[in-house]
């Protein structure tokens, strides 16, 4: 298939496409968390699921409303104007399309930092946080509103840098697919678990992330590429406390009711000074 028949392929199939690899990853990583869970839950399984998956749904619809060619649409648009600085080279497509994902990763990773940062951005960030157990469901827990905000910086660097279609379409399912496997309540094995999260973020590194201790949730920003962390100085190899002893969440967020409902959830931003 010629990269023009790619492209028109993906565009006419990008939700298809990104919802058959979400789907699959999640159900894989759902068979793992049930054979062999890292940790054990503090929260009712029902609870959490049903408003974090409540949530998710709620920001899917909102999203399609609001940007219904979502990221691959403004890639088609920019690629259509010859916008961005991919189009001011002639690089072969799978060069350009191993640029585009690797600078489009790097710019989730600032954007995530940023979230950590800035006061305004941290309200809405740390609805993410305030999970207080770390499974898959914790990977597609956004605020609405962050996910709007999100989107409007993923156009902005689609924009800046005019990247094929089909790059953008790569890197949106790697996204996707990571946030669910980093996310889960497993492990991988020692020596396998190394050799990956040398390259990739593994669920053992994110979830130091997820810690109550503030220095242990300023550091692996990263969701898809471990590098970033390395490069920025941002990266803790393990837990203080050990993963089956830390806790997971927010010190100043623990009831459950609060922060693990729906209602709650969707208030947390607008809580406390």
């Amino acid at each position: 298939m010629e990269p023009a028949g790619i492209e028109t392929f993906a565009l006419e199939r990008e939700a298809f496409i990104r919802l058959g690899f979400f789907a699959f990853v999640f159900v894989t990583m759902l068979l793992w968390e049930l054979i062999a869970p890292r940790r054990k839950l503090s929260v009712s399984k029902v609870l959490r699921w049903t408003s974090n998956l409540g949530l998710f749904l709620l920001n899917i619809i909102v999203l399609r409303l609001m940007f219904p060619a979502a990221a691959v649409g403004i890639a088609y648009s920019v690629a259509e104007r010859e916008w961005g600085l991919f189009n001011l080279v002639d690089w072969p497509l799978w060069f350009e399309i191993f640029a585009a994902v690797l600078l489009l990763d790097l710019a989730i990773y600032l954007q995530h930092r940023l979230m950590h940062q800035m006061p305004l951005l941290w309200r809405l960030h740390r609805v993410h946080h305030a999970d207080l157990d770390f499974d898959l469901t914790t990977g597609s827990r956004f605020h609405t509103i962050e996910i709007i905000i999100s989107m409007l910086f993923k156009w902005g660097v689609i924009l800046l840098l005019g990247p094929a279609l089909i790059a953008v379409l790569v890197f949106e399912v790697l996204l996707n697919g990571m946030a669910i496997f980093n996310h889960a309540n497993v492990s991988l094995p020692g020596a396998i678990e190394r050799v990956v999260r040398s390259l990739l973020v593994t669920p053992d590194m994110h979830r130091v992330h997820h810690s109550t201790l503030v220095q242990e949730t300023d550091s692996n920003y990263g969701f898809n590429l471990s590098i970033w962390d390395r490069i920025f100085k941002t990266y803790t190899d393990q837990p203080q406390m050990g993963h089956d002893a830390m806790t997971i969440g927010l010190a100043e967020f623990r009831d459950a009711k609060q922060v693990d409902q729906l209602p709650g959830m969707l208030g947390l931003p607008f809580v406390g000074k």
